[in-house]
Formats: structure tokens, sequence, C-alpha cells
């Protein structure tokens, strides 16, 4: 696990996810940003989306994020996420149940649709 980089993956509730990656893909208020081992040193601000993080053995784990910072140093990835949720944890027809409400509320583009659309993202589902 020479080109791995370890990620951690927290909100202020629980720990979401913790493991090795060979890559890391958030995107922050700068733009997306992919991360490999030896990246120099991050520290960001994630926008609203997924994260997606690819393991050693090929897996692709995805997370929704809200919020919070991404850092980087000494090949450790770790995102603090202010509310952090694995795509296969995600509840599909709430998330859509949202992202319709935030659009018949007429805020297609504020925070609860913005949600509701990584979450849905997340696990694999386009709005």
């Amino acid at each position: 696990m020479a080109d791995t980089l370890q990620v951690d993956v927290v909100a202020p509730d629980r720990n979401v996810y913790r493991g090795p990656a060979t890559i890391v893909i958030a995107r922050t208020l700068e733009g997306e940003l992919g991360i490999l081992k030896g990246h120099v040193p991050v520290l960001g601000v994630l926008e609203a989306g997924s994260v997606t993080i690819r393991t050693p053995d090929g897996e692709t784990v995805t997370a929704a994020v809200h919020g919070g910072f991404i850092s980087v140093a000494d090949d450790v990835v770790s995102i603090l996420a202010e509310t952090a949720e694995l795509g296969t944890d995600i509840d599909v027809s709430r998330a859509q149940r949202a992202l319709d409400k935030a659009k018949s509320d007429g805020e297609p583009e504020g925070d609860a649709a913005k949600r509701a659309l990584a979450r849905l993202r997340a696990a694999g589902r386009e709005a």
C-alpha cells in the first residue's frame, strides 16, 4: 500500500469513513480537487456535494457532505463535514422528496436543494 492515502470522513456525530485510498475527489469553493499520494498540503472549504474515494482494491466509496473542511497533509486526507453520509446509507426516496419540496417551495438553488442533490448523487442517482 505504498501508493495510498489515509482518509477520514468525520461528521460531528460520528466517524463516517476511515481507510486507505488511491485517490480522493472533492469539491471545494475553489473547484474540484483530486488528491493522490504526495499531494501538497491543502486546506479548503467544502461545497455541498459528493466526495469520491477509490480504495486500493478498486472499490469506489461515495459520501454526501454538506459544509465543512478538507485538509491534506503527509498523505492524510481529513474531511470534517457539518453533515456526511455514505451513499450506501442514503434513503433515496427521502432525498428525492426533499429535492421536490425545495423546488416546489421556489428554492431550487437553496441549501435544502443542494443537500438533497448531493445525497442523490452520492447514492448514484441523478435528479
